[in-house]
């Protein structure tokens, strides 16, 4: 698979995942001598050869071939906990098909502190290149979850002592009046459906983000971010 962007291929190569690079010719010098400190070989193309090859204009001058998606396990994103030595904050999406909002997300749960994204395997949106672009590198450096049934994943997890967190606009409760010092999922749904009814059932708390009613509503990744953002100031991070 073939990604572009500065922030994910530059990552890739942290990793080791990056198998080509071809660069545009005329791109700033800070890049190439980045690219040489980490001991990348990259190969100078003409820049519309990177349009046709991405089919986009907005690969910012590089773009590397790379293994398949890195997903990861439930078991890696409760070990990352364990890890830090924090209760499990985990981000569960259901439904989220645009590629650019699971990118955003991806990259506000990274850093505001969660230790995983999870979604399905289908009415989710894949580990595209525009969504690792739109992750800025975050989806390779967090565990990206796909699980078969997310409903039947959110149980076991409770099973396990995690509760389940729904945004959903007709939540009784702010985000303040929960409590995130729990082993935690946040779940978020789409925002032209929000969550199914299953997901809806199996969520402890339902909560929803006060805005002004001119406003109708937040797109779901600034949702996602502000709950985050309240979880982590909860638990004590500033």
């Amino acid at each position: 698979m073939w990604i572009y962007g500065r922030n994910p291929v530059l990552e890739a190569l942290r990793a080791g995942r990056a198998r080509r690079v071809l660069v545009a010719r005329g791109v700033e010098g800070w890049l190439l001598k980045e690219l040489e400190r980490l001991g990348a070989p990259y190969t100078l193309v003409p820049r519309i050869e990177l349009d046709t090859l991405l089919r986009t204009t907005h690969h910012q001058g590089i773009a590397a071939e790379v293994e398949d998606p890195p997903y990861a396990s439930l078991e890696d994103a409760l070990r990352l906990a364990a890890s830090r030595k924090e209760p499990p904050l985990l981000v569960a999406l259901d439904g989220v098909t645009d590629p650019r909002n699971y990118g955003a997300m991806i990259r506000s749960a990274l850093a505001l502190g969660a230790h995983g994204v999870l979604s399905e395997e289908r009415r989710a949106a894949p580990l595209s290149p525009l969504a690792l672009k739109a992750s800025a590198g975050a989806a390779l450096k967090l565990p990206v979850v796909k699980v078969k049934n997310l409903p039947r994943t959110l149980k076991a997890l409770k099973e396990e002592g995690l509760w389940v967190y729904g945004l959903d606009v007709r939540g009784e409760k702010a985000p303040w009046e929960l409590d995130y010092a729990r082993p935690l999922v946040l779940v978020v749904g789409s925002e032209g459906e929000g969550m199914r009814r299953l997901v809806r059932e199996t969520c402890d708390e339902l909560f929803r983000i006060p805005i002004r009613e001119e406003a109708e509503s937040l797109n779901a990744s600034v949702a996602l971010g502000i709950a985050l953002y309240q979880a982590r100031l909860a638990r004590g991070v500033g």
